[in-house]
């Protein structure tokens, strides 16, 4: 009989790296698949040009973790799409702004494509049951593969024990008996196979998504509460720099270091900016027209945000520009205006 074939949908994770290892030691013919959604935390600290604590860069943990398991892995691009899915949600949203069971269907259906192309026989997963309490009840798992068009195709080693038998395991392609029962938050089980097995993992392990943010998701609510939309641009901004709403209406993202300087620097050509020009400062993207009187408040928020000394700047809105002495503002004028997770900002469905 020919060997078998499965797709692994690999985050880089602990959990997807034991989903491989548990189909290796079965004998299954595995190629790892990674979604890029263009809401990855560690992803977006690279292009940052962010290192680690220790110095550090920050790599693909997916492309790590498939270099540890030695397995062929696709990087699969579906940001451009998956922003529609972010504004609109079929099946809501988490705690967040995080449509987790309609990203894991989307991601699912292009799995689906892959594995009917290239001849594959199933497609697995690192999920665990009850790890994550809006997308893993056996409810949400169950529906995921119904939408997917992937009903008993889809394996979680690590929860299968605890699941229907799966088609890979009614035909005898995996043995049942040597997959896992793991359920729950609890890290244990899966901490000694990483030891049993060698494999390397970030600790603590965290989402890698910025839609779980609770700073994130607070401005991506005071933005389509304010401004009544959400741009494929605003999807993006949410994660970068200071965010502050001034009176007008009009708001202000301001770079925090020089990486965010360098990334905001690629949005002046769409949006209005305020500089110092007379030294070295940080940057502010303006989205949205600020009324008149507003423009020498933008100049001292640039003068406080660069090393809190008088600075010149230089302000661009349309084709207007403005050059202004900008004096640092103090911090308890600012601080009605910064948009991050308050308490009055709600913690979403």
């Amino acid at each position: 009989m020919s060997k078998r074939k499965a797709l692994v949908l690999l985050s880089g994770g602990l959990d997807s790296s034991l989903a491989v290892k548990l189909l290796q030691e079965q004998g299954i013919e595995v190629k790892a698949l990674h979604f890029y959604t263009g809401f990855c935390v560690t992803e977006f600290k690279r292009r940052l040009g962010q290192t680690k604590e220790d110095g550090t860069p920050y790599e693909n943990p997916a492309l790590k973790a498939a270099a540890q398991l030695q397995v062929p892995i696709e990087i699969v691009d579906i940001s451009k799409d998956y922003y529609k899915v972010v504004l609109n949600p079929k099946f809501g949203y988490g705690k967040n702004v995080n449509p987790c069971v309609d990203c894991r269907i989307m991601m699912l259906r292009k799995a689906k494509e892959i594995m009917e192309k290239e001849g594959y026989d199933f497609i697995a997963t690192g999920e665990v049951l009850y790890q994550r309490p809006m997308s893993q009840t056996p409810e949400r798992l169950k529906l995921i593969e119904k939408e997917a068009g992937l009903e008993g195709l889809i394996l979680r080693p690590l929860s299968a024990k605890l699941l229907p038998p799966t088609v890979p395991e009614k035909e005898g392609w995996v043995d049942r008996s040597k997959l896992l029962g793991i359920k729950g938050r609890s890290r244990k089980v899966q901490m000694a196979l990483a030891k049993k097995y060698g494999l390397e993992y970030e600790q603590p392990a965290g989402g890698c998504c910025y839609l779980t943010d609770e700073t994130y998701a607070a401005r991506f609510k005071e933005a389509y509460a304010t401004e009544g939309t959400i741009t494929p641009d605003d999807l993006t901004l949410f994660a970068v720099g200071r965010h502050l709403r001034l009176p007008s209406g009009a708001k202000l993202i301001v770079a925090r270091n020089e990486g965010e300087v360098n990334f905001l620097k690629g949005f002046t050509s769409r949006y209005g900016f305020a500089r110092r020009v007379d030294g070295k400062g940080t940057l502010a993207l303006i989205k949205g027209k600020p009324a008149e009187e507003e423009l020498q408040l933008i100049a001292d928020i640039v003068a406080r945000y660069s090393k809190r000394e008088p600075s010149k700047v230089l302000i661009k809105v349309g084709d207007k520009e403005h050059l202004l002495e900008g004096k640092p503002v103090s911090d308890e004028l600012i601080e009605p205006m910064k948009i991050y997770a308050k308490k009055e900002v709600g913690s979403g469905a």
